[in-house]
């Protein structure tokens, strides 16, 4: 999925094999992943998707409008899974990666030109039992 501020963005769904790279998009307030070779169009990633980074991940951890000014911070892990957060909030960014020591990124703070392949996309639930509990854990509930 691609977080509601990527709306006014060209974009299409990630594929396994994708080489993506950090961006930030010329008609969003935020950022997120386009496909190398497209920096126009942003590869929206399903909740479980996996993703390897070619390097250890940085990101901004400034504030707001402050992010230009912060450092950016970097984790040791190259490997996450994106997930959504905040769904019960509309106005507030989603799209986020989930290292596994369990610290959460949100996307529109990653450093922009970070490049990452698509390892793995989300199993589809094979049962409706599966997919009321994977739509409960997407809630948070």
């Amino acid at each position: 999925m691609c977080d509601y501020s990527l709306h006014n963005v060209a974009s299409r769904p990630a594929k396994v094999g994708d080489r993506l790279v950090s961006s930030k998009f010329s008609n969003s307030i935020t950022g997120g992943f386009a496909a190398v070779g497209e920096p126009n169009v942003a590869v929206c990633l399903l909740p479980g998707t996996e993703v390897a980074f070619e390097k250890e991940v940085e990101y901004e951890h400034g504030l707001g409008f402050f992010t230009k000014w912060a450092h950016g911070k970097k984790l040791e892990e190259k490997v996450a899974r994106f997930r959504q957060v905040n769904k019960d909030q509309p106005s507030v960014h989603h799209d986020a990666l989930e290292f596994p020591d369990g610290q959460l990124v949100l996307l529109t703070r990653l450093c922009e030109g970070q490049r990452a392949t698509v390892l793995q996309l989300p199993a589809a639930p094979r049962t409706v039992e599966e997919a009321e509990e994977e739509k409960r854990v997407s809630l948070g509930a």
